[in-house]
């Protein structure tokens, strides 16, 4: 690999009507980043990849993957499409040997998580899951903290993420609301918080959940007609960590004024809290009391910050730190963010809130 990371990327597109995170995202992020070019987008038609490419400053256009992920200049290859497309664009790069990122959720479903972290395993590609809290500068110094034993040994842990519904929808994430996508309030929000928490924590040793769908109808934005919705909005869960603490977890889509996230861990010798709007995109901020102290704001020290300083705030932001960690990771060949086989583990416990909703009973985890 050169000393610049050359990134091909599928799902940035400056057509109306996607969900928009790789223009939003993905491609501030790259170009913030010292050490990596954006130098090939791909779309579904020429035309568009070649719009893509300018707008967003990439050297080559594609609207084949194969041709894209074969290209000799292409270093690592960021699938960034939807959910049900991740399968066949990820095994593509698998296929070419390539390095890959992709969004979260990897997969629609458990399985196909499952087949794309064993494939990139027998191939020995280096793989990055989406799951970007991770690379949070609050997230990674909460969980540093936590691992030093400042709060001592967990008692409690406390998580909830409440959003705000979006009732109307174009065609660009109406396609949302079908469970079988495999993108919802529980597996997007929901998931990467449950995420953050488990970085922080630790791993489930079981759970018990109950998961709903509370809004049953969306609106059209475009034709006006509704669209029935089966996809999970609301959760309710109740576990245990491997290290015994227990927590409860709750996700919900309310109609008005949704939250956010807070995530609070209590120990033996103090409190950690974290709240953010959205513990993916950030920024998050810790208030941390140890002993009968008063929780008082903490601010990361600037080690955990990988990113330019003067990099305007936004989704990019943790997507770009998520990058640069990467970079580090496969240089040094060391493990240091969420890789596919992470991705199945949190694909897992989702799987297994589901199960203990349809069957009745906690399920325990490996």
């Amino acid at each position: 690999m050169t000393d610049t990371i050359r990134v091909g990327i599928v799902g940035a597109t400056v057509t109306p009507g996607g969900s928009g995170w790789g223009a939003n995202a993905h491609v501030p992020a790259l170009r913030a980043l010292p050490g990596f070019e954006l130098k090939a987008v791909c779309t579904a038609h020429e035309g568009t990849a070649r719009a893509s490419a300018e707008k967003f400053g990439a050297e080559l256009a594609f609207h084949d993957m194969g041709e894209m992920v074969a290209h000799p200049e292409v270093d690592l290859v960021a699938v960034v499409v939807r959910v049900p497309w991740h399968r066949d664009l990820v095994m593509a790069a698998i296929g070419a040997g390539k390095p890959v990122c992709c969004e979260w959720p990897l997969g629609a479903h458990l399985a196909e998580a499952t087949e794309m972290a064993g494939a990139a395993g027998a191939a020995g590609v280096r793989t990055l899951v989406g799951l970007q809290a991770q690379s949070d500068p609050a997230v990674m110094y909460a969980r540093d903290i936590v691992a030093s034993g400042e709060i001592g040994d967990l008692v409690s842990v406390n998580a909830r993420v409440i959003v705000n519904a979006i009732p109307e929808r174009g065609d660009g994430r109406i396609w949302q609301g079908i469970r079988k996508n495999g993108a919802n309030p529980m597996t997007i929000p929901g998931g990467h918080t449950i995420d953050a928490l488990c970085y922080m924590a630790g791993e489930f040793a079981e759970i018990a959940a109950r998961v709903t769908t509370r809004i049953t109808m969306w609106k059209h934005a475009v034709t006006g007609e509704d669209f029935p919705v089966d996809a999970p909005d609301t959760v309710s869960a109740a576990g245990v960590l491997v290290n015994g603490a227990e927590v409860s977890f709750q996700v919900a889509s309310v109609p008005y004024n949704a939250s956010g996230t807070c995530i609070e861990l209590y120990g033996r010798k103090g409190t950690l809290v974290l709240r953010s709007d959205s513990v993916n995109i950030g920024p998050s901020r810790i208030h941390l009391a140890v002993g009968k102290a008063e929780l008082a704001e903490v601010a990361p020290p600037d080690r955990y910050r990988l990113i330019p300083a003067d990099m305007a705030a936004g989704p990019g932001r943790n997507v770009a730190q998520a990058y640069a960690r990467f970079a580090r990771a496969l240089r040094s060949g060391a493990s240091e963010t969420p890789d596919f086989d992470d991705a199945v583990r949190r694909h897992a416990l989702i799987d297994a809130m589901e199960r203990s909703h349809e069957e009745g009973r906690r399920v325990a985890l490996a």
